[in-house]
């Protein structure tokens, strides 16, 4: 299935990484000429907006996140009509038919993407089934991260796959769609100064820091269930080392590259809780001061 779809189907909609990231990345599309004309994008959340509220929430983090060089009144109007909002509440099939209603015929393509916590994510696909918004039109993305542990992410891998084919399953790391990190391949493989060299011969250590300006805005009650291990480290740092050590692919698809991660994460020494206090150091701040502002601990 590549034919672009008619439709945007996005939850988590009121949420940080839709304000600071998908909202402003869709209106870029748009803005570029990059979306197909006739898209429209259906946004759902628990919050209880109406269309008209959830326009002008997407407009403030539009105006707060974009670029004023990017922004345009012309881009930005014609951006907001694309969008509709229905409340959904994952733990009431009835939310579930009042979306279908709203989304309409899934024939001419669907794609929905789920920018919610990882507890929601069976509970909403198994409603998504329910209301008939998982047929044969129908594709879907989870961001990370898919679960807390092994046994949880196999149970969210299962539920998705019990009504999507592995074909039309996207498992997301937005870090990728990062220009930095895009262009990590190009420097190691296409660039004939660094490629001879990038080998254990040629470099003495690799060292991968995440330096953000950005704190949990409003996330603390996430990251206190997930923490930076699960946040960070096991898919945004891991997918960059694998980017740094990969071989180079057969060829630069998908598939390929995926191989070829798998094959550095397998090669791995593993850190279980016998080896993580001496191969590993943990630690967390406590109250201080961030941009002259008081945060807590």
């Amino acid at each position: 299935m590549t034919s672009a779809s008619e439709k945007l189907l996005l939850f988590g909609a009121t949420g940080d990484l839709s304000q600071r990231m998908l909202l402003p990345s869709l209106y870029g599309l748009a803005a570029d000429e990059l979306l197909p004309a006739d898209l429209a994008i259906v946004a759902t959340a628990r919050s209880e907006h109406d269309d008209t509220a959830f326009r002008d929430f997407a407009e403030k983090a539009l105006r707060r996140f974009v670029p004023a060089e990017r922004l345009t009144e012309e881009a930005l109007t014609a951006f907001l009509k694309r969008l509709r909002y229905v409340p959904v509440d994952a733990s009431k099939p009835g939310d579930f038919k009042a979306l279908a209603k709203v989304v309409g015929s899934t024939d001419k393509g669907l794609s929905i993407f789920l920018s919610t916590a990882p507890s929601l994510f069976e509970a909403t696909i198994e409603g998504l089934a329910q209301a008939g918004l998982a047929g044969d039109g129908v594709r879907i993305g989870l961001e990370k991260p898919l679960g807390y542990d092994m046994a949880s992410s196999r149970h969210i891998n299962d539920a998705v796959a019990r009504v999507f084919p592995e074909d039309r399953i996207f498992r997301i790391d937005h870090y990728l769609g990062k220009e930095t990190v895009q262009n990590i391949l190009a420097l190691r493989f296409a660039n004939s100064l660094f490629e001879p060299l990038w080998r254990e011969g040629g470099i003495e250590h690799v060292q991968i820091t995440v330096s953000e300006t950005v704190g949990l805005e409003g996330r603390v009650g996430f990251y206190d269930g997930a923490g930076a291990i699960r946040d960070m480290v096991q898919n945004h740092m891991l997918q960059l080392l694998a980017l740094v050590a990969m071989e180079p692919p057969s060829q630069f698809n998908a598939t390929a590259v995926r191989d070829e991660k798998v094959k550095v994460l397998r090669s791995l020494r593993p850190i279980d809780r016998t080896t993580a206090p001496t191969h590993s150091v943990i630690g967390q701040y406590g109250a201080g001061a961030v941009s002259g502002g008081a945060v807590p601990g």
